[in-house]
C-alpha cells in the first residue's frame, strides 16, 4: 500500500502545484497580487527491517513571495509621491490664476504698474478730468485683479477643506475593510491554511490608504496587521478608530479621532498630507502675501490721500465707512496716539485756521472724537452706526491739507514790524516748528537795510538757514528756507532777538485715525478680498487728491501718491509693491519647478522599486510555463507509475 501512497502523494502534489501555477497565471495582471509558490518536502520514510524507503512527497503549504522591507519602502515612497503630485497640481493652478507668465500685459503686476503710471501722468495734469478718470479706471482694474485673486484663493481654500474631508472619509472606509480582512485572514490561518489572496487584498487596501496619507504597519500573529495613521492606531486587529478632519484653534487644518477635535496638523504623506500642506502653508502663505500687499497698498495710498484735495477743492461734508467697533483701540495696529489737524476756511472772510484734535488710542472713541470736532466753531461731527461724519456750518469749508498758514503761528515782534507772509509746501518727513530769530546791529533794523538777518532753527535747535532781509533784500521777495517753505516781508522794523514761528506739517494725521475710518480715502476695504476704489472717488474723479498747497492747484500729492510705487515698505519686508508681487510670483514658480523635479525623481525611485518587486513577487509567464511543464510531466509520470503498479499487481495476482 505504501507504493500506492507514494503515487497518490505525487499526484496530489502535482495537482496542487498546477493549481498554484494556474492561480499565478490568472492573477498576472491583478494589481497588488504577489506570486505564490508551493512548498514540497519528502514524507517521513518507512522502515523495512534495517532499510528506510521513501514515502512520497508532502505539500507543506503555499508561500506568498514578498519582501516586506521592499514593500514598506514602496509604500513610503508612493505616499510621498502622492503628496508631491497633489501639491504640484494645485500650485500649477495658482500659477495659472496669477496669469503673470502668459503675457506681460496681463495680471496684477501690469495692473499695479498701470495704476502708478496713470498717477504719474496725472501729476503732469493735476486738474484735467481725462487724467483723473484714467487714475480711477486703472485703480478699479487693479482692485478687481486683487479681488479676483482673493476670491480664487478663498474658493480654493474651501475646496481643499472639502477634499480633505472626503479623503478622510475614504480612509475610514478603507480601514474598515482592512479590519474585516484581518478577521478573515486570522480565521483562515488559525485553522492552519494560507490566506495569501486575502493578504494581497488587504495589502492593496493598505497601499490605497498610503496614497491618501502616510501609514505605519505592524504585523501580528496569523497574518493580522495593525495600522497607524497620524499617530492614531486606526486599525488594531479587527477594531478600527474613525478619523475626522477639521480646523484647530489657529485655523489650521488637521486630523483627529472622530469627536475629539484634537487636531494634528503636522501630517505628511499622501494626498491628505499634500492638502494639509496646501491649506496650512502653501496656499495660505500666498493668500497672506496677497493680503499683505493689498493692505499695504490701501494704507499707504490712503494715508497720503486723506491729507490732500483734488480739483473739486475742500469739503463741506465727509462720511467714513462703518467700523466694527467705536473704540479707537480696536482700529488696528496702524492707529495709535497722535493728533488730527483740521484746516477750516471761512469762505466769507477768507480766514483760515488749523485746529488740533488729540487722539488717545486707549481711551478715545468715534463718539469722543466727534464731540471734540463739534467743539470747533464752524464744524459739526457725529458718530452714528459706527460711522464718523463731519460737516460744516454755512460759509465754511474744511480739509486736512498740511499747507502752511499764510501768517506766523506765534510771534514776539513789537514796534512797527513788517507783515510776514508764509507760503510753500513743506517737504520734510516729520512735523516741525521753525523759529525765526532776528539778528541785527544796530537794533532795531529796517527791512532792506543794514545787516538785518533771520536765523532759522528747527524744534531741535538745529540751524536750518540764515536769511538776509537787510541790505540787498527787496521787500515782498519770497525767500526759501530750504525745505519748501517760503517767507516774504514787507517794509518795517525788527528788534534784535525777537522771534516768530511757523508750524510745518508733513502729516496732518499722526494718529492714523482718518485713514482708518475712511475720511477722504482713495481705497476702501480691509484686504485682498474687498479692496475697492471708494465710491466718492469713483463717482467724482475730481476728488482724486492731487494737491497739498493752499491754492489747491499744485501736484505735490499726486507725486507723493505716485511715489508709493518706489517706496520700500516695512510691511512688505522693505520691498516695493511691485517687487513684493514679483517675488511672490517667482516663489510660486519656484515651488512649481521644485515639485515638478521632485515628482520626476520620486517617480523614478518608485518605478525602480516596483521593478525590483516585480522581479521578486511578480508573475513571469516564462517561469510559470516552465513550472507548468515540470508539474505536468510529474503528474503524467506519477499516473504512469500508479498504472505500472496496478499492472504489476494484476500480473502477480494471476501468477498466484
Amino acid at each position: 500500500m505504501s507504493d500506492y501512497a507514494i503515487g497518490i502523494s505525487g499526484l496530489n502534489a502535482a495537482k496542487h502545484a498546477l493549481d498554484v501555477i494556474g492561480n499565478n497565471i490568472a492573477n498576472s495582471a491583478t494589481e497588488g497580487y504577489h506570486r505564490q509558490r508551493i512548498e514540497l518536502s519528502p514524507n517521513s520514510p518507512s522502515r523495512d527491517g534495517s532499510l528506510l524507503f521513501g514515502a512520497g512527497v508532502n505539500v507543506d503549504g503555499v508561500t506568498r513571495i514578498i519582501d516586506n522591507f521592499l514593500e514598506q519602502e514602496i509604500l513610503r515612497r508612493y505616499s510621498s509621491l502622492e503628496q508631491i503630485a497633489r501639491e504640484l497640481v494645485t500650485l500649477q493652478t495658482v500659477e495659472s490664476a496669477l496669469g503673470e507668465l502668459s503675457s506681460e500685459d496681463s495680471g496684477l503686476n501690469a495692473a499695479i504698474d498701470n495704476f502708478f503710471n496713470s498717477l504719474q501722468d496725472l501729476s503732469a495734469h493735476p486738474g484735467e478730468r481725462v487724467w483723473q478718470n484714467q487714475v480711477v479706471n486703472d485703480a478699479e482694474v487693479m482692485a478687481s485683479q486683487f479681488r479676483t485673486l482673493g476670491e480664487f484663493l478663498t474658493t480654493l481654500d474651501t475646496a481643499i477643506r472639502l477634499e480633505t474631508g472626503n479623503a478622510v472619509d475614504s480612509i475610514n472606509s478603507l480601514t474598515s475593510q482592512i479590519a474585516e480582512l484581518n478577521g478573515s485572514i486570522q480565521q483562515v490561518e488559525i485553522s492552519g491554511s494560507s490566506a495569501n489572496n486575502l493578504r494581497d487584498q488587504r495589502d492593496q487596501l493598505i497601499s490605497d490608504v498610503a496614497a491618501l496619507i502616510s501609514v505605519e504597519t505592524q504585523s501580528r500573529d496569523y497574518g493580522v496587521v495593525d495600522m497607524v495613521v497620524a499617530g492614531i492606531p486606526v486599525v488594531m486587529g479587527t477594531t478600527t478608530i474613525e478619523l475626522e478632519a477639521g480646523l484647530d484653534s489657529s485655523g489650521e487644518m488637521g486630523i483627529s479621532v472622530e469627536g475629539e477635535a484634537n487636531y494634528t496638523t503636522n501630517i505628511s504623506g499622501g494626498s491628505v498630507g499634500g492638502l494639509l500642506s496646501l491649506k496650512n502653508d502653501l496656499v495660505s502663505d500666498i493668500h497672506d502675501d496677497l493680503d499683505s500687499l493689498a493692505v499695504a497698498m490701501i494704507q499707504e495710498m490712503n494715508q497720503f490721500h486723506v491729507q490732500g484735495v483734488g480739483s473739486s477743492g475742500s469739503f463741506t461734508e465727509l462720511t467714513g465707512w462703518k467700523m466694527t467697533s467705536e473704540d479707537v483701540a480696536d482700529f488696528g495696529s496702524s492707529v495709535g496716539d497722535g493728533s488730527i489737524y483740521i484746516r477750516l476756511t471761512n469762505t466769507s472772510t477768507g480766514a483760515i485756521t488749523r485746529n488740533e484734535i488729540t487722539i488717545d488710542a486707549s481711551a478715545d472713541s468715534l463718539t469722543s472724537i466727534a464731540a471734540d470736532i463739534s467743539a470747533i466753531a464752524g464744524l459739526n461731527a457725529t458718530a452714528v452706526n459706527s460711522k464718523l461724519s463731519i460737516s460744516t456750518d454755512a460759509n465754511y469749508e474744511f480739509d486736512f491739507l498740511p499747507a502752511v498758514l499764510s501768517a506766523p503761528t506765534a510771534s514776539t515782534l513789537t514796534g512797527s514790524p513788517p507783515t510776514i507772509s508764509v507760503s510753500g509746501i513743506y517737504d520734510g518727513t516729520a512735523n516741525d516748528i521753525f523759529t525765526f530769530e532776528v539778528s541785527t546791529v544796530p537794533s532795531p533794523g529796517l527791512v532792506g537795510n543794514g545787516t538785518l538777518q533771520l536765523v532759522v532753527t528747527d524744534s531741535s535747535a538745529n540751524t536750518v538757514a540764515t536769511l538776509n532781509v537787510g541790505s540787498g533784500y527787496a521787500a515782498g521777495e519770497a525767500l526759501e528756507i530750504g525745505n519748501g517753505i517760503k517767507i516774504a516781508l514787507t517794509t518795517g522794523s525788527l528788534n534784535d532777538g525777537e522771534t516768530f514761528e511757523v508750524k510745518a506739517f508733513a502729516n496732518t494725521d499722526t494718529s492714523g485715525v482718518l485713514a482708518a475710518v475712511g475720511m477722504n480715502t482713495f481705497f476702501a476695504g480691509s484686504g485682498v478680498s474687498d479692496i475697492a476704489v471708494c465710491s466718492a472717488i469713483s463717482s467724482t474723479p475730481s476728488r482724486v487728491a492731487t494737491s497739498l498747497g493752499a491754492d489747491m492747484t499744485d501736484n505735490a500729492n499726486a507725486l507723493r501718491l505716485a511715489g508709493v510705487q518706489d517706496e520700500a515698505l516695512s510691511s512688505l519686508g522693505l520691498l516695493t509693491c511691485g517687487e513684493f508681487y514679483r517675488q511672490l510670483v517667482a516663489d510660486v514658480g519656484l515651488k512649481v519647478s521644485t515639485r515638478d523635479m521632485e515628482q520626476g525623481n520620486v517617480e523614478l525611485i518608485v518605478r525602480n522599486l516596483e521593478s525590483r518587486r516585480d522581479d521578486i513577487s511578480g508573475v513571469d509567464m516564462n517561469v510559470e510555463a516552465a513550472e507548468l511543464l515540470v508539474y505536468q510531466q510529474m503528474f503524467q509520470a506519477m499516473a504512469k507509475y500508479i498504472n505500472t503498479l496496478q499492472s504489476s499487481l494484476a500480473s502477480l495476482t494471476e501468477i498466484l
